[in-house]
């Protein structure tokens, strides 16, 4: 009887295999034909940029933002989030040449004493500036003359329903305004910023208020602000406008302190929490930097703006949209040595002529 079914053993043997071996190909086909469907739908829902000057007017609100934990899907999400074209992106701003193959779509070197223009590159788009805002929001709070020592206290109000990002200040911590403006200038900290424009006098619509109108009085034309953090992409400007901000912060004690100092540490309760910069820069010993600024969002790129002596000379540097997470610092490291070695070449130029002469 065994001798009887042995044929038909082994072909049944071979179906099961073979099925087997089929059915992981076929779910991964299927898995990759739904991958791409998933990654066509996304690519439909891009908008197009026809003007470089662009405004995303967002239509989130706090009740709208709060979903439940089970309707969240946050591996799709994330996935989404990260094939998020910038705005300058779908402007095309990213095709734009320029001396030094700069990886930021936006650029903009100014001699600080003479307004000489170095270098530029798309200097007049209007684009998002994530934590750069927190520019504005310090010169803001330092030449209001709050009491810095007075006590600030994080609520619900400061949790970020934006991007929702992560804070280490929990719902309850207290500080300083001081330790808030240094935390929020030094390693970017949305909810300390958040907290300095919540307790302003009159509330956070009026520190906005003022925002916009220094913004208005510093001749910022291409600027807007909605909030002190920079987590909204309504938050917009130009090279053209930072650097004129850069160039008023500068003027500021306290803000070329906090935004250049390596490390802080504040203390929590029973715990002491230690923050670092978010520009490794500020460290180098190849760099004299006298006042600095990182920011990002999906929407705006990695941002970067300066206030450096390099050669001798001062110099303001913003870059804006720049893809990759180390290449607005690459950028800044390409305009130092191009600047530097423009300087050697005019020095050695001028030796020549004065041994010639």
């Amino acid at each position: 009887m065994h001798a009887a079914f042995s044929p038909f053993l082994k072909l049944f043997s071979v179906v099961v295999l073979g099925a087997a071996l089929a059915a992981p190909a076929a779910d991964a086909a299927q898995r990759k034909h739904t991958s791409s469907k998933k990654t066509v739908s996304v690519a439909k829902r891009a908008p197009v940029a026809s003007k470089v000057t662009l405004r995303k007017q967002s239509t989130k609100t706090r009740s709208t933002r709060k979903v439940s934990a089970s309707a969240r899907k946050p591996v799709i999400a994330a996935a989404v989030a990260r094939a998020k074209p910038s705005f300058g992106e779908l402007a095309g701003l990213h095709s734009s040449d320029d001396l030094l193959d700069l990886k930021s779509s936006v650029a903009l070197v100014i001699d600080q004493d003479t307004n000489e223009v170095l270098l530029s590159k798309n200097d007049h788009a209007v684009l998002p500036i994530a934590s750069l805002t927190k520019l504005m929001t310090g010169l803001i709070i330092s030449q209001a003359h709050l009491p810095m020592d007075e006590p600030i206290t994080i609520t619900e109000d400061d949790i970020d329903t934006e991007k929702n990002s992560r804070s280490r200040l929990a719902v309850g911590t207290t500080l300083s305004r001081r330790e808030m403006l240094h935390l929020a200038l030094m390693s970017s900290e949305n909810r300390a910023a958040h907290a300095l424009g919540r307790t302003y006098p009159g509330g956070l619509s009026a520190f906005v208020t003022q925002m916009n109108i220094k913004a208005r009085l510093l001749g910022m034309s291409d600027t807007r602000y909605v909030e002190p953090t920079g987590l909204s992409s309504q938050n917009q400007s130009s090279a053209r406008d930072l650097a004129a901000l850069v160039n008023v912060a500068h003027t500021d004690p306290v803000l070329r302190e906090f935004t250049t100092s390596p490390g802080y540490e504040v203390a929590v309760g029973r715990r002491t929490l230690q923050y670092r910069n978010t520009n490794r820069l500020v460290k180098s010993p190849d760099w004299d930097i006298g006042l600095q600024k990182t920011g990002y969002i999906s929407e705006a790129g990695r941002c970067l703006v300066m206030q450096a002596e390099i050669s001798g000379r001062k110099l303001i540097m913003v870059f804006l949209d720049s893809a990759g997470k180390l290449s607005r610092i690459a950028d800044a490291e390409r305009v130092r040595n191009w600047v530097e070695s423009s300087a050697g070449l005019a020095s050695g130029a001028h030796h020549a002529q004065a041994i010639k002469g």
